[in-house]
């Protein structure tokens, strides 16, 4: 069965995140955290202009995922932008869009013919989230900037036929890697960011575990695609019940895409 949605991961990693998720004629950008030149240029490979996006919604206000939004928001006054309340108070940007263009997500709502919901995410930020989407008998979801698996987490992921998550470092790499022990501490913490490992023993849990998983967010210091490609594959061959995955490793500088 081919699935409804269609992910374009512009950029994703320590450097900036972008993802844009299509159904039907609805498309949603994730996060703004590369320039709003590269975003329009992303969009364009897509075939598709910033105007035509329904909705952005930001996870978090960490520069990586929020830095290209001012001026992409110049650009669509009329494209809304969500985020909850708590993120908005930390982004100096809401004092400058509309009432119509800024919004505050309620939790869920539906944007063209995709409907929206959030879910708490541990991570140190005010409150960061992620979204589940829904077209007909699909969901997509997306989880990134995540300390540990809530049961939150577990539960926003069941049932998803595609699933953007995290795959930030390698443990191995992080601990004799150039960051000082604070920062390693921070990464690996419940504040920080999910491991390969982490993520491929999440996914090998999983009672209904996705079709397409698109392994995001991976470190440029404490990481490599090669890396975190193999790293998830081999725990989910030795999983019970293995079922097989397609699997696409994100990337900072190139478009990703389950596009076909």
């Amino acid at each position: 069965m081919i699935n409804s949605f269609e992910v374009d991961v512009l950029a994703s990693g320590s450097k900036g995140n972008a993802t844009l998720i299509k159904a039907g004629n609805t498309a949603i950008l994730i996060d703004a955290g590369i320039s709003c030149k590269r975003i329009v240029l992303g969009l364009a490979d897509c075939g598709l202009e910033p105007q035509d996006l329904s909705g952005i919604l930001i996870t978090h206000e960490h520069t990586d995922h929020v830095s290209g939004l001012a001026v992409l928001s110049k650009k669509i006054p009329d494209v809304p932008i969500f985020a909850n309340e708590k993120t908005w108070g930390q982004l100096a940007i809401r004092k400058l869009l509309t009432n119509t263009q800024r919004r505050v997500f309620p939790r869920g709502c539906v944007l063209g013919n995709i409907r929206v919901e959030s879910f708490k995410v541990p991570h140190d930020a005010v409150d960061t989230v992620g979204y589940k989407l829904f077209y007909k008998n699909d969901k997509c979801t997306y989880l990134t900037d995540c300390g540990y698996i809530t049961k939150e987490c577990e539960q926003a992921v069941e049932g998803s036929r595609t699933l953007i998550l995290e795959a930030n470092h390698d443990e191995t790499l992080l601990r004799n890697g150039p960051y000082p022990k604070y920062l390693q501490d921070r990464i690996a913490g419940q504040g920080g960011h999910l491991s390969n490992t982490t993520a491929g023993n999440f996914l090998a849990k999983l009672e209904s575990r996705p079709e397409e998983v698109f392994l995001a967010h991976l470190s440029q210091q404490n990481n490599t695609r090669a890396i975190a490609l193999k790293t998830v594959q081999e725990i989910l061959t030795n999983a019970k019940e293995n079922k097989n995955i397609k699997i696409y490793v994100a990337s900072q500088q190139q478009l990703v895409s389950n596009r076909v």
